[in-house]
């Protein structure tokens, strides 16, 4: 059975948009909380699973919360809302940015052609995201969209599917002694990538690449993380309720969409340092520029940059293989080495402006201080003697200019000049 002629016990697709917030929603405070028999995975229970830098990045305090929802009962199609989030991902030039997070479940054998148009694939039916599902429509006067062209804005939203096999389903169940078949990984790639070989034909060669960014969450389900799109996948048949999958379905919306979340929160903020950095040497002074993206960099780092989130470890591998995609580990060290650069490049040019101004000292003062201090010990009140020893300490300055040393300091003045210029 192909995956698109496919229909799960349970499908469902999460949406996260890139928007403009700029105010604070009307909405109640927190996440979208999720429930399963007596447990609510609500503010409080995910803060838990999360260290605290995490948590107030994800939810916020008390005083200054960060993330806001609101209930929906929406159907367009084979789409069924059931509520919408707002997080509030703020940078230092974008005070404005923010996430909105869709609840989506399928309906039918839809889901992958769902995904597909989604993601704008040749040939794929109308993006479902339209009519009473539009963004722009749940969102009005509350958000506005960030288009591709805007600076950090992901060309297409990203998506999380989530797909439980039935029985007849064998492509993704696991076989006699525990082995997945091939297709199931292959279910993975087209769920996360929202295509189908014919759309983009996998080389073989890159399967065990593809699997460096896979988690096995359990022997029940997996998970896959890419680029522009995340999948869940259940290896054995789903009973419906008061099976595994109730938690499973529950936990995938909530905890490991939120490491996913935070993903793109560091995405964004590392793209924007980026920028700052290649802007460095557009104005003169660079010193207390670079001095301000160091600040910058130490406050992403003590705030957002985070690899270990909690002591579950499929949330920490989630983020990890999400970051693996972007570079983010490689791109963060690229940062620190670089602005350690500059900072040494401004290091230098305040040493050698310091030299310089010492060395003007040197070679001003030294003449006429010797000159006055041969009248003083001579006892010599005459104001032609000390006209005649201003002359010769104004002639020896002018000496000493022409030497090496004084070529130096020279030099030294004129780049300070140059530098506070810009030219």
């Amino acid at each position: 059975m192909e995956l698109s002629s496919l229909t799960g016990v349970r499908q469902a697709i999460t949406v996260i948009l890139p928007v403009r917030l700029p105010a604070l929603p009307p909405w109640d405070v927190g996440p979208l909380p999720f429930e399963l028999g007596s447990r609510h995975a609500d503010t409080s229970t995910r803060q838990t699973y999360f260290t605290p830098a995490a948590a107030r990045a994800l939810y916020g305090t008390a005083e200054r919360p960060c993330r806001w929802h609101r209930f929906a009962d929406l159907t367009h199609g084979p789409l069924h809302l059931h509520g919408l989030e707002l997080l509030r991902t703020a940078t230092d030039r974008s005070r404005e940015h923010a996430l909105a997070v869709l609840h989506l479940t399928a309906e039918g054998p839809t889901l992958l052609e769902t995904l597909r148009a989604i993601g704008h694939r040749p040939h794929a039916a109308t993006d479902p995201l339209s009519g009473p599902l539009a963004p722009d429509t749940l969102l009005d006067g509350i958000a506005e969209l960030r288009t591709a062209e805007a600076p950090f804005a992901i060309a297409r939203p990203y998506t999380v599917a989530f797909l439980t096999p039935a029985a007849g389903h064998p492509a993704a169940l696991r076989q006699d002694g525990g082995r997945l078949p091939e297709t199931a990984d292959r279910w993975l790639w087209q769920l996360a990538s929202r295509s189908t070989e014919a759309d983009f034909p996998a080389a073989p060669e890159h399967l065990t690449s593809q699997q460096e960014y896979t988690v096995r969450i359990s022997a029940d389900w997996s998970a896959l993380v890419l680029r522009h799109g995340a999948a869940f996948l259940g290896h054995r048949p789903d009973q419906g309720d008061g099976d595994f999958f109730n938690f499973a379905a529950v936990h995938h919306r909530t905890i490991y969409l939120d490491a996913l979340l935070l993903g793109t929160i560091q995405r964004d903020h590392i793209d924007e340092l980026t920028d700052a950095l290649s802007d460095v040497f557009d104005k003169p002074n660079i010193g207390p520029r670079v001095a301000a993206l160091e600040q910058r960099i130490a406050a992403f780092r003590s705030t957002y940059w985070r690899q270990h989130l909690t002591a579950h470890g499929p949330a920490n591998e989630l983020l990890l293989a999400y970051q693996g995609q972007y570079r983010l580990a490689d791109r963060f060290a690229e940062i620190l080495a670089e602005a350690a650069d500059y900072a040494r490049l401004v290091q230098t040019q305040d040493s050698q402006q310091i030299a310089g101004a010492l060395g003007v000292l040197t070679i001003l003062g030294l003449p006429l201080g010797t000159a006055l201090s041969i009248l003083q010990v001579l006892d010599d009140h005459d104001p032609g003697h000390l006209f005649l020893a201003l002359g010769a300490a104004a002639l020896s300055t002018g000496v000493a200019f022409t030497t090496r040393y004084g070529r130096l300091v020279l030099d030294s003045l004129r780049d300070r000049v140059r530098n506070s210029s810009g030219r």
